[in-house]
Formats: structure tokens, C-alpha cells, sequence
């Protein structure tokens, strides 16, 4: 007999979950499901709209087709999304290896050694390259990094201002992310011109700026950083990793914090992620530091160890307190970019630099008196009056995509792929745009103004061969445990078969080669994709409509939290700032809560875990006029269906709040219940827990928001579009690994 995809997912075959069933004591899995779910929940209705399930191959076909008929052409769009040539033996060894990619996050650093080890090499590659004392263990994404880096600058600094100062040349996706998270702190944002090293009048408590700039311009910032600490405020700088292989880093300009992305050091661009973003501070601001930090420890026998120094489990502990709401990291990407840095070595990325730098500045050239700035590294901007739109589409129409940055401007970015016919491309494209008169153009600025040493430590001076890199790459593996040899000893959440099927397409250049802000004819593949797989969750759910946006659980709480904060204040209910939440739930609830501007308060639990619905009408009652939701997680953190969970749903809309229903513990819903039809409004969900996307030591994850009819509107937008409300850097996230979850649910289909 063939055995379905079903089969050798779920594993246990009929003589084996008779036994089990014979054990517990009942007689089938739906009766089982009859017993354990509340009858007020349970949905009998079936999952119609998901299609029937396909083979393996059946899928791969598929997926083949969809990305064959996105256009994977030469990107030079820029905006910190770059295309990369990962080195084979990463491709084969570490990214796509279960070794890696299956690995739980390193909350047990004794099964954890290896990545550890990866971890500290990613810290020490960008605290060099920054010229910082210290970094965490990646973030999510550059634009989410900036945002943190503004709550640091805050909380970190001595300013009572509430303005924050940001250059106008910031990428326009970190400026809507960074005002996304400042409205509802009470955050003033002011941006101004500050390339020209003057300081608005007033007061800040922060500055931010980018080198090199989006558009390409690089600043001597050490001036601006002085003005800014004689005013009293902190400064932030994004910076770009291998562009500080040649320029002074920002931590040597004076900078008090470092963030970015490190996804051209070897990660695909994959329409928008996963990528590992970054954050670096002065060590006096070190314990300030969100999410992870690891650190060299001794172990029992006094040999030396790695562990978490710094973690955000802290959230469990100081709640609506934390410093920040993310839980992970983006561990596997991470370390792809250490180990890219590793095998390349200093001057194996200095040599790329320049290779880099040297075709922009061969565009430049040919472009003559039409660039705007002189100091560029790897992105011309170019002044073409009225001529833009049609220089973009002559590029179009030789596979190239440009930057049409507006009417009279258009920006080239080269990277590690660009060659010397991408260039004469190029210079092509700009035809008659380009006035008689432009004579050769200026030479650029001389920008190797880097003195000091960087990437000195073994990790990155031993293994510059394949075989060197092999090697270190097993060696590192064989200190972890993961699901290539065991059942993950740790989290609920990770007891799923990370299918190869699944995870064979995202390294198809057809996906990993997409910039996420690509031309929307050049992606009607992975968008059709996305449009399936927000159809099949809002059907799996009882929701009406879902986002992908989100890059991690945390993401995807902040989200849904955020459209019910502006689902009050569009029905004029700003006073409803009040958030329930049990004692029993998860520790980001509450973080997320105080990121969105709410109060937090606290709803007892009875004995056996449930909540205790008689404090819950008595906190309604004392918090009704300024009660905005509450947030719940079903089946409880303590594994119950609480069976008066529809009467605590309607007791909170009674009142005029919303229900958040937490979507950590989904997989004992799905196709049993659905939150959106038993009372929740908005509920987050971890593909990475509920839907196949492998942890990889911690991360990559992606926490999809879905909510209810009326408050599809708030659900977040463009990031390329000012004041949308976006939470991640790219409109779908981390999309590149979103047909893991795809493949998946089209395998199984509903029975499954």
C-alpha cells in the first residue's frame, strides 16, 4: 500500500494509534477530540475550502511552476536587499542541512554548543565591522533593529525630550517602521537633511542615520555625532557590513549604536526574508541590548562553554516591563552570514567590497554629471530631468531593474553578482537621458578610509577552504542535538516532521532571488502562492482576512494588538487603553501590550489554571470604560481547553473590548476549533509551531496575523508607504520560506 504524505507526517500507523487510543481510553481521535474539546468550540464543519491533498511530487511540481513564472531578473534596486552569491558548501552543509535548520532554540546550551559557537562568531563579526564593543545574536530585520535601536536610545539616555531626529536619507521602509513603533509611545519623529552636519533647534533624545545613505551617499558623520552629545542626545547609526569593510565604521565616529541587515553576506534575497538583522552598542548600553547575547562561560569541569549571557526570556519575568517583546532571533541566517564571512576571511570580503565599489564607480563613469553624490560605495544616484521612467524601462527591457526613486531620479545598486555587461547595461539604459554636455563626471570620493584591523579571530582566519569550512561545519553540528538525531527534549511546539519536500524549494533562485520590492509583474508566482496561503489560514482559523507581514510571533502580536488599538481610536474610543490578560500567559503578551501604548492588567487563574472568570467580571467592571481587549491563549499554557472560553469571549465584547486570541498553542486546534468562530477577533499565528517552518536553532519564524471582517483594515500596509502602519521591512515578510508551510498544508490537506 502507498503511504500518503499524511502517513509519514504524522508517523504512528493504525495498529500504533489504536494502542494509544486504547491507553487514554477512548475509542477514536474524534472522540477523543468530543471528549477533551468543549461542545460550545467544536467545529464539525469540516476545512471545505483547502484542496485535497497532493503527493510529494505532485507539489513540487507545483511550486516548480509557480516559481517559474515569477521573472528572476538582474536586481539593482538596492534599499538594503542585494543579490549574494552563497558559497556551495553553506548552500549544501549548513543551510539546506537538518543538522541545522531542524535544531531547537538554544534555551539548553549543553545540546547547543555548536550553534552557540556560530552565534558568538556572528557578535564578533559584527562588533568588528561596526567598530562597537558589543552585539546581540541578530534581530529580525534591519527595519525592526532601527526601531529598537529608537526605544534604546531612550530608555538609555538622560534626554526627557520625546523627539527623535532621523536623516532623510534613511531607507523609506526603516522610516515607516520606526513610525509605526513611535506613535503609540508618544514618540515625535522630525526628519531633516543632516548630511550637511547641522542640527535642527530643539531637543532629541535620539538621532538616526545611515552610511551609506539610500541613496548612496556616505557621510563623514563624526561632527554630527559630537553636535549630538553636546545636545544631550544618543545616536544610532545603520550601517552597511561590507561597505565598513573599507569606510570608518560609525562606532569609530561616535556612534552609541550599530544596526542593519547581514543579508548580503551570503543570504538570499527572497522577496524580503528571512534575514538576520543586527544591533550593536557601547558597552555601557550592553544590558539594554533586546533579544539575545551570548557569552563565554565555563562549564562544569572549568572547560570553556557558551550560554545565553542575555536573553528576552526576560519578558516572563518583568511582563509589561521588558524592554522589548521579540523571544527569538534569526539564528540559522545568522549564521549563514558568519559562515560566509568565516570562509571569505577580512580580506576575501575587502576584495569583494572593492569589486563591488569599483562597478559603481565604472556606472558613474558612464553616467558622467548626472550623479548627484561623489562618496558612494555601491549605489549611484543619478539626476536625469523628466527621464527617469523611461530609463527604468529601457534597463527593464535588458533584465535589469533599476530604482525609479521619483520624476527626475533614478538609483543603480551593484553587489557581489554585478558584473562589467551589467554595467555597460546600464549606461545604456540612460541613452539621450544623459545631457551632451556631461563630460566624464567627477572622480568618487576616495572611501577606503578604514585603519583598523577587523575579523582577526581564528574563526575567521582558519577555514578558507571548502574542506577547512566542511569540516568546521560538522564539527559545530555534532554539538548539537536535533531532529537529524533525536526528538527535540524541549518545547511542545517543535514535536513536527520538518518535510524535505517542504524545505527543497526556497533555495530555487525562482524565490530566493526576488527582491522584495521587485516590479509587480515580475512576481505573480510567489504571489499567487501568498494569496493561497492567506486563504487557507483564514479558513483554517474562522478568520476573514490574514497578513504574512509579521517575521516572528512577536511581530505578529504587536500587529494584531495594533489593529485593535486603531480599531478603537478610528470609533472614537481613544480612552480605551486597558489590556486583559491571565496570569498563566505567555510573557511577550504584556510586552506587546506596552509596545501599543495599553495599560496592562492582570486577570487571576484558579488552581486548575483557568481563568478565573468571576475576577475577570470584576476587572471588567473596574476597567469597563477604558477596557480595549483582552488576550488569551487557547488551549491555555497549561495544556486545558478552558470550557468557558466563549463565555469569557462575550463577557469582554459585552463590554465593548476585543479578544486576542494567542496563537502559540494552535496545533491543538487546528481542525477541531476556530478562534475566529468561538469569539476571538485577531489571533497570531507561529508558522514555525503550528505549519512546518523549522525552527533553525532558534529562528527563522513567522507570526501571521489574522483578525476578524472589521479589522481588516488595520491589518499592516505597504512599508513602502509612509504612515501604513507596516511592523516588518518587506510587505510579506519573511516570504522566501513561506512555501515550506504552502507545500505543507497542500499536502496534507484536511484530513491530514
Amino acid at each position: 500500500m502507498t503511504r500518503s504524505f499524511a502517513d509519514r507526517h504524522i508517523g504512528p500507523d493504525s495498529g500504533e494509534l489504536a494502542r494509544i487510543l486504547a491507553t487514554i481510553g477512548v475509542e477514536s481521535l474524534d472522540a477523543l477530540a468530543t471528549t477533551a474539546l468543549p461542545a460550545t468550540i467544536l467545529d464539525e464543519s469540516g476545512l471545505g475550502a483547502l484542496p485535497a491533498p497532493a503527493s510529494e511530487h505532485e507539489v513540487l511540481e507545483e511550486l516548480a511552476t509557480l516559481a517559474q513564472a515569477n521573472t528572476v531578473a538582474t536586481s539593482m534596486i538596492g534599499l538594503g536587499y542585494y543579490d549574494t552569491l552563497t558559497p556551495p558548501v553553506l548552500v549544501r552543509n549548513l543551510l539546506e542541512n537538518p543538522a541545522w535548520y531542524t535544531a531547537y532554540t538554544p534555551y539548553q546550551p549543553e545540546i547547543s554548543q555548536g550553534r552557540l559557537e556560530a552565534l558568538l562568531n556572528f557578535q564578533t563579526m559584527v562588533s568588528d565591522l561596526t567598530g562597537m564593543d558589543v552585539a546581540n545574536a541578530s534581530m529580525l530585520d534591519e527595519a525592526t533593529a532601527a526601531a529598537e535601536a529608537m526605544t534604546l536610545l531612550r530608555r538609555a539616555g538622560k534626554s526627557k525630550s520625546n523627539r527623535l531626529l532621523i536623516d532623510a536619507d534613511l531607507f523609506p521602509q526603516t522610516k515607516t517602521i520606526i513610525g509605526t513603533r513611535a506613535e503609540p509611545l508618544g514618540i515625535e519623529i522630525i526628519e531633516a537633511d543632516l548630511s550637511t552636519g547641522e542640527l535642527p533647534e530643539g531637543e532629541f533624545f535620539g538621532v538616526i542615520v545611515q552610511t551609506p545613505g539610500a541613496s548612496g551617499h556616505i557621510v563623514d558623520w563624526t561632527s554630527l555625532f559630537a553636535a549630538a552629545h553636546e545636545r544631550g542626545a544618543l545616536v544610532a547609526a545603520g550601517a552597511d557590513l561590507l561597505a565598513m569593510t573599507l569606510s570608518t565604521p560609525p562606532g569609530e565616529q561616535g556612534a552609541d549604536v550599530c544596526f542593519g541587515t547581514t543579508q548580503r553576506f551570503g543570504v538570499p534575497m527572497g522577496f524580503g526574508g528571512p534575514h538576520a538583522g543586527y544591533l550593536a552598542v557601547r558597552t555601557a548600553f550592553a544590558r539594554q541590548l533586546p533579544g539575545r547575547l551570548v557569552g563565554v562561560s565555563v562549564d562544569a569541569d572549568g572547560a570553556p562553554a557558551y550560554r545565553l549571557a542575555l536573553q528576552t526570556r526576560e519578558q516572563h519575568i518583568r511582563r509589561e516591563k521588558a524592554t522589548s517583546n521579540i523571544c527569538t532571533a534569526q539564528v540559522l541566517l545568522a549564521i549563514v552570514a558568519a559562515m560566509y564571512a568565516s570562509y571569505h576571511g577580512a580580506n576575501g570580503l575587502r576584495a569583494i567590497a572593492r569589486r563591488v565599489h569599483q562597478h559603481a564607480a565604472a556606472v558613474a563613469t558612464g553616467l558622467g554629471g548626472a550623479v548627484v553624490h561623489s562618496a558612494f560605495f555601491d549605489t549611484v544616484l543619478a539626476h536625469v530631468p523628466g527621464g527617469a521612467e523611461a530609463v527604468v524601462a529601457k534597463a527593464k527591457s535588458k533584465g535589469i531593474n533599476l530604482r525609479l526613486v521619483d520624476a527626475d531620479h533614478v538609483a543603480i545598486a551593484c553587489d557581489e553578482a554585478t558584473t562589467d555587461a551589467h554595467v555597460a547595461a546600464v549606461v545604456e539604459s540612460f541613452g539621450t537621458a544623459l545631457t551632451p554636455d556631461a563630460g566624464a563626471g567627477a572622480e568618487p570620493a576616495a572611501i577606503e578610509t578604514r585603519t583598523s584591523d577587523y575579523l582577526t579571530h581564528p574563526a575567521f582566519t582558519r577555514h578558507h577552504t571548502e574542506t577547512a569550512m566542511l569540516r568546521y561545519l560538522r564539527a559545530l553540528s555534532d554539538k548539537d542535538i536535533a531532529l537529524d538525531r533525536s526528538m527535540i527534549p524541549l518545547g511542545s511546539c517543535t514535536m513536527k516532521l520538518n518535510a524535505t519536500a517542504e524545505m527543497e524549494p526556497i533555495t530555487w533562485p525562482g524565490f530566493a532571488r526576488l527582491h522584495p520590492f521587485a516590479p509587480t509583474e515580475d512576481t505573480p508566482g510567489i504571489r499567487t502562492l501568498i494569496a493561497d496561503l492567506e486563504r487557507w489560514l483564514a479558513e483554517i482559523t474562522g478568520y476573514d482576512a490574514v497578513s504574512l507581514q509579521p517575521n516572528a510571533g512577536s511581530q505578529g502580536e504587536y500587529a494584531g494588538l495594533l489593529a485593535i488599538r486603531r480599531y478603537h481610536l478610528d470609533r472614537g474610543d481613544d480612552h480605551r487603553d486597558t489590556c486583559l490578560i491571565p496570569s498563566s500567559a505567555h510573557g511577550t503578551n504584556a510586552a506587546s501590550a506596552a509596545m501599543v501604548g495599553m495599560r496592562v492588567e492582570v486577570v487571576k487563574c484558579r488552581a486548575n489554571g483557568d481563568v478565573d472568570l468571576d475576577d475577570l467580571r470584576a476587572k471588567i467592571a473596574d476597567h469597563a470604560d477604558r477596557l480595549a481587549c483582552i488576550m488569551i491563549t487557547y488551549p491555555s499554557t497549561h495544556g486545558v481547553y478552558e470550557h468557558e472560553v466563549a463565555e469569557l469571549c462575550a463577557l469582554v465584547h459585552d463590554a465593548g473590548g476585543q479578544v486576542y486570541v494567542d496563537g502559540a498553542n494552535l496545533n491543538a486546534l487546528v481542525g477541531l476549533a476556530r478562534p475566529g468562530r468561538f469569539g476571538g477577533d485577531v489571533s497570531h499565528l507561529n508558522l514555525h509551531k503550528t505549519f512546518c517552518i523549522p525552527h533553525g536553532g532558534g529562528g527563522p519564524g513567522v507570526g501571521p496575523v489574522a483578525v476578524g471582517a472589521h479589522l481588516a483594515q488595520y491589518l499592516p500596509g505597504d512599508p513602502l508607504e509612509a504612515g501604513s502602519h507596516a511592523v516588518s521591512a518587506a510587505n510579506y515578510g519573511s516570504a522566501s520560506i513561506l512555501p515550506i508551510t504552502w507545500a505543507y498544508i497542500r499536502m496534507m490537506g484536511a484530513e491530514g
